[in-house]
Parts: C-alpha cells; sequence; structure tokens
C-alpha cells in the first residue's frame, strides 16, 4: 500500500490572523484560499512540498455538528484545547525566535525533552497547539 498525509485539519475564527500566522510568521505558501468573511476554507503548505498541507477551516461548519457540539468546540478552542499539529525544521532556534518576534504566544521555549528530542510550542491566533520540533 502506497498511502501519505495529504492534508491535515487547523480550524479558524479569524481567516486574516490565521494567514499572518500561517503565511508571514511560518513561511507557508498559500494554496488556495475559498469562502468568504469568517467562512474561508485556507489550504497552506511548506514552500517545496507540495504533498503536504493544513486545511484551516472555520469550526463547526459541518451542517451535521450540533448546536451544543459547535458550542463545545468553540469553547475548546478559546481554550487551546481543541487542534494541534507537530511541525519539524533544522533550525529550532532561528524558527523559535522569528515567531516569537510576532504575535505568536509562546507556550515553550526550546527545551531538550527527556525523550530524546528538542522542541518548542507556540499557540495560533485561533488557540491551536503548535509544537515544533528539531530535525537533527
Amino acid at each position: 500500500m502506497d498511502i501519505s498525509i495529504h492534508t491535515s485539519f487547523l480550524p479558524h475564527d479569524d481567516p486574516d490572523a490565521a494567514l499572518a500566522f500561517y503565511r508571514d510568521a511560518l513561511g507557508f505558501e498559500v494554496r488556495s484560499d475559498v469562502g468568504h468573511g469568517t467562512m474561508r476554507w485556507i489550504t497552506v503548505g511548506p514552500v517545496g512540498q507540495p504533498g503536504t498541507s493544513i486545511l484551516l477551516a472555520p469550526p463547526a461548519a459541518d451542517p451535521g455538528v450540533t448546536e451544543d457540539e459547535r458550542r463545545t468546540i468553540l469553547e475548546m478552542m478559546a481554550k487551546g484545547t481543541y487542534g494541534w499539529i507537530l511541525l519539524a525544521t533544522r533550525d529550532l532556534d532561528g524558527t523559535f525566535e522569528k515567531l516569537q518576534a510576532g504575535d505568536a504566544e509562546v507556550v515553550q521555549e526550546p527545551t531538550e525533552q527527556p525523550y530524546g528530542i528538542r522542541d518548542c510550542a507556540f499557540r495560533d491566533p485561533a488557540g491551536n497547539l503548535v509544537r515544533i520540533q528539531e530535525l537533527r
């Protein structure tokens, strides 16, 4: 079987703030941007890696989500416990400095973990946890 991870999903509650974080701060390219207002579906990904994307989507836009579920999702996003993603870079310190210089909320400075990796963490504007691991 030949299968890969093509697109992962993260919710946003402000598409312009999400673009500022993923495009301007992280340097991802925008691959598509459809919809209008807060109901925009934006696909971003690392430059030079067209097979890997993140879909930034309005939360609870699925018609199958109940009002109670939508409220729970929004509450979890506000607490930063709904979405997260793990990224990787060879330049962890440079990436951390660039993100810290912007408006990104620092959750954890670069740290050598007891399980053998070095990483840092931020929250994006929607509250999603973005962990960045150093490639060695």
